[in-house]
């Protein structure tokens, strides 16, 4: 176990129980694969890229004076639309994966990235948009973002790639993490998308993600089985 920093020792109990406290916890068993993805990597707001709220952790998962993850502070709303992207991961069987975690990476509205790799200064940055998060999925495999709708990036050669948001999969038995995509349905980009050129026609539909009644556009991750979602090489 890791002794609590000299800094937060001095402090009151109830300050400085967070997170990082080791006592909350105790040693962590020998396991080769987790699935410890509740009690460190997702954090409260770690799937609101858009504003302020406890989107991401589960808090069922942790006693209630256990669920005092940090939050990020207040910050300005960033631009372009807001829109909500969903799903589940269900296994080879079609059944939920409750103890999963769904990363997500993608451009600004403007299509940039928030990355030193990304060094195109004709394409503004957006101060308030990162463009990555965290989301444990629940007890039913869900997962929910709220973000920007991306705009184009480019692609190899001159071409311009559709909107779309990068996805990571992480949980139990998975020792690399599994590489898919998002896209919109209905864009009329997703026709010309290098990238989505590469997958066989018959497997497309595993990327891209319908909108649904309440304006937020899901899409199941399967890792594997029938309708398995393409993944894509590290």
């Amino acid at each position: 176990m890791t002794d609590v920093p000299d800094d937060l020792g001095t402090r009151e109990p109830a300050q400085r129980l967070d997170n990082r406290d080791a006592s909350l916890f105790g040693q962590t068993p020998s396991q080769t694969v987790g699935p410890f993805f509740h009690y460190g990597l997702p954090w409260k707001g770690g799937a609101d890229l858009v504003g302020v709220s406890e989107l991401g952790a589960r808090a069922d998962l942790f006693p209630a004076e256990h669920y005092i993850l940090a939050q990020p502070a207040e910050r300005a709303a960033p631009r372009g639309d807001v829109v909500e992207v969903a799903g589940r991961i269900l296994d080879a069987e079609s059944s939920p994966v409750p103890d999963a975690m769904v990363e997500i990476w993608q451009a600004n509205s403007d299509g940039r990235y928030a990355s030193p790799d990304d060094r195109r200064e004709v394409v503004p940055l957006d101060p308030n948009f990162i463009g990555f998060g965290r989301s444990s999925t629940n007890a039913d495999g869900s997962w929910r973002f709220r973000t920007i709708r991306p705009g184009r990036v480019p692609g190899p050669g001159n071409s311009l790639q559709a909107p779309h948001v990068a996805l990571s999969i992480f949980g139990r038995g998975l020792l690399k993490r599994l590489p898919a995509r998002l896209y919109f349905a209905g864009d009329p980009a997703n026709a010309e998308d290098p990238i989505m050129a590469l997958v066989p026609e018959e497997r497309r539909s595993t990327l891209i993600a319908e909108q649904q009644s309440d304006g937020s556009w899901w899409l199941d991750i399967r890792l594997g089985g029938a309708g398995e979602t393409v993944f894509f090489d590290l």
